[in-house]
């Protein structure tokens, strides 16, 4: 038997000459079928993780779940396995594969350069734009429910009576929509990042925190930018000291943790999100604390700097025992803030990744 070969029952698998025969007839897999196998057998007796195969098998083009699956049912088939009774392959519900029959190989170190990279393992033309889309999409859609329920909450919360037709609901509405478009705008930033770190180090990098920080980072310096400017063009003036790049990369590299998390760590979706709430709850008091702004706060210092505007948080302060709009109840708010988005963001985000087979 060759240096680097593999043998298990009647099947002798050459990763370097990419074969793999019983009893000396070649048996017939793809190139991709080929390494899946190859890399059970290298692991033979550990779990091999859905992740792994997706890095190591697909590396990084998005497949589906079912294409998994597709892959080890070919592979049992031609080994003559069965699921049921398995004699080769053993599923892990949930988490991915084991293969558990006796393995012989001569050379216990050679697996680490048998297998080569094929060329239909490289990323498909756009693998990388794809995803980017993907998660960009799946951030949006997080940002935006989190923007949906913080609107409602600062809305209720500021909602009062008022003259010139203007009422609560109007209110209400405003500042969904603007929250909306905030968390949408910051969610597709993160998202994109997040995207970019995973084809930069891999899926279950921790590379995903400087990825998701970076993209926060971004779209709240572009947003502040354009916030400022929007407001010395209106109203001859604007408020400086709004959320920022600052605020978005703390909350990007929250959601990146719980990416990682999730990915790295094999957190199930519900602790992942719970998880990242937390984070992101610790990082939305944090903020403040630290003289930074999240949405309420920026909201309240609009407020001020334009005292003929008919918005007042002051209502929410008094909730948490504040005259105004105090430190109190930005801490407070920041926190409340930073859960929302980070869980909802982290949450969407990993049913995207499940859906099209990136995820587990």
């Amino acid at each position: 038997m060759a240096p680097g070969c593999f043998r298990f029952g009647a099947f002798l698998l050459d990763p370097g000459d990419r074969r793999l025969t019983r009893d000396g007839v070649s048996v017939e897999l793809n190139a991709r079928y080929l390494d899946a196998l190859a890399l059970l057998v290298r692991e033979h007796g550990k779990l091999v993780s859905k992740d792994r195969f997706l890095d190591e098998v697909w590396r990084g083009v998005p497949v589906t779940d079912e294409a998994l699956t597709q892959c080890i049912r070919t592979i049992r088939r031609q080994l003559g396995d069965n699921a049921a009774n398995p004699r080769f392959i053993e599923t892990v519900p949930k988490h991915g594969y084991r293969f558990i029959a006796p393995v012989d190989s001569p050379v216990p170190d050679a697996p680490a350069a048998a297998l080569p990279v094929p060329p239909t393992s490289s990323p498909a033309p756009g693998g990388s734009w794809t995803l980017a889309l993907q998660l960009g999409a799946a951030g949006m859609l997080g940002g935006g429910i989190a923007g949906v329920l913080g609107g409602l909450f600062y809305g209720l919360g500021a909602a009062q009576p008022l003259p010139s037709g203007m009422g609560a609901s109007s209110i209400v509405l405003v500042l969904i929509a603007l929250t909306v478009a905030v968390g949408v705008i910051g969610g597709a930033g993160v998202g994109v990042g997040v995207a970019a770190a995973r084809t930069a180090w891999g899926r279950t990098s921790p590379g995903a925190i400087v990825g998701g920080a970076f993209g926060g980072l971004i779209v709240g310096a572009i947003v502040k930018l354009l916030g400022v400017d929007a407001f010395n063009l209106l109203f001859g003036r604007s408020p400086s000291e709004m959320t920022g790049a600052g605020e978005g990369a703390l909350l990007g590299a929250a959601i990146g943790l719980g990416i990682w998390l999730h990915a790295g760590r094999g957190l199930s979706l519900r602790l992942t999100s719970a998880a990242t709430a937390v984070a992101g709850a610790v990082v939305g008091v944090l903020i403040p604390v630290l003289g930074g702004r999240l949405m309420g706060g920026s909201l309240d210092l609009l407020a001020r700097q334009f005292p003929a505007s008919r918005l007042r948080l002051d209502p929410i302060g008094s909730l948490f025992g504040e005259a105004d709009f105090g430190p109190v109840t930005q801490a407070v708010t920041g926190g409340i803030e930073g859960a929302l988005f980070c869980g909802f963001v982290v949450g969407t985000i990993v049913l995207v990744q499940r859906r099209f087979g990136s995820g587990s």
